[in-house]
């Protein structure tokens, strides 16, 4: 895994702690390809970063500002580790993102927001597809024009909810990133 382009194009990149899917670096490439003149100057936030590959992305390709938000201790270490490996800075915080959500969010904060939770395996566990395109916390803090872009199981059908609308949605491999806007 590696930063694809930018400022820290070619640099390594740690993978997260075992069992977790960082995004592959062609899907990241084909998300950057189609985000284009967004992402310069761009405020981002980064959900369930993972390794952090999305958002330090973005910081090398130009982005403003990142946040990065997740609950596991060793994603938390892996992605300051890249950070630093990537030479950009961004806050990172160690906190569930619905509660980084709730006692965070403000309105018009980020113009683009990566997220790539957990996949929905087993009727008990969250969906947070679900979760995320009902959180009103999660709507207010995008700023108009900009975009949510979700990663999810392949066979997520994405349709339009009272919050967010699809603006393009692709299948990779086992994965789907859909684009959202809000309505």
């Amino acid at each position: 895994m590696r930063v694809i382009a930018g400022s820290a194009g070619g640099r390594p990149l740690k993978a997260p702690p075992d069992g977790l899917r960082p995004t592959m670096d062609r899907v990241r490439a084909a998300v950057f390809s189609s985000l284009a003149d967004l992402v310069p100057e761009a405020r981002v936030l980064d959900l369930f970063a993972g390794s952090g590959a999305m958002g330090i992305e973005a910081l090398s390709r130009g982005a403003l500002s990142g946040v990065f938000v997740d609950f596991n201790d060793r994603c938390v270490r892996c992605i300051r580790s890249n950070l630093r490996m990537a030479g950009v800075d961004a806050i990172v915080q160690t906190m569930d993102a619905y509660r980084f959500l709730d006692l965070h969010a403000v309105p018009d904060a980020f113009d683009l927001i990566f997220a790539d939770p957990p996949y929905l395996k087993a009727p008990v566990d969250i969906d947070h597809e679900a979760r995320l395109l009902e959180s009103a916390s999660l709507a207010s803090t995008l700023a108009a024009g900009g975009l949510l872009v979700l990663e999810t199981a392949d066979s997520s059908i994405p349709r339009e909810t009272p919050l967010w609308v699809p603006v393009r949605s692709k299948p990779y491999g086992g994965s789907r990133v859909t684009f959202w806007r809000k309505s």
